[in-house]
């Protein structure tokens, strides 16, 4: 095992497998592009180990709280950590997280994105440490969401041969 999924099993964490798209939805897109030594990565939400949509649904600030962002951006990790496992066949590949791009659908008057997306950002400190986790970020309100996901996220990383 790896050290990146060695410490995902000794937190207790399980990567979930592609996303169950709801009903009637084709996602044509690539979840990860490998360009050269760049993985990038597409939005993804928060997914349950099973690898539906996790619940809660709703805007940050109104159906959720803070607390609750924060787990859904944990969740948005996992799941950004399932794909790129299945794009790269190892973790232990990532050089460095290089940017994060994170999506709060936040209630009107809601201006804690970053408190929301420090869910995404700490795990990926706490896998990877200091110097291969540190990543620069935004992250922002938006009105909506798709299928009402709280959070999403985007980034890069660069890749070990």
């Amino acid at each position: 095992m790896t050290e990146i999924e060695s410490k995902l099993t000794a937190m207790g964490l399980v990567l979930p497998p592609p996303l169950t798209p709801p009903p009637g939805v084709v996602l044509p897109f690539a979840f990860v592009r490998i360009v050269g030594a760049r993985a990038l990565i597409s939005g993804h939400g928060p997914q349950e180990p099973d690898g539906s949509l996790a619940r809660p649904l709703g805007k940050v600030g109104a159906d959720l709280s803070v607390e609750q962002g924060y787990r859904a951006a944990r969740l948005t990790a996992l799941s950004i950590l399932g794909s790129l496992k299945r794009a790269i066949g190892d973790l232990d590949r990532v050089r460095a997280w290089t940017r994060v791009f994170g999506m709060v659908n936040s209630a009107p008057g809601f201006n804690m994105q970053p408190s929301v997306i420090n869910g995404f950002s700490d795990l990926i400190l706490e896998l990877y440490g200091p110097e291969r986790g540190a990543h620069s970020r935004s992250a922002v309100g938006l009105a909506a969401l798709p299928f009402d996901i709280p959070v999403e996220i985007e980034g890069e990383v660069e890749l070990c041969p």
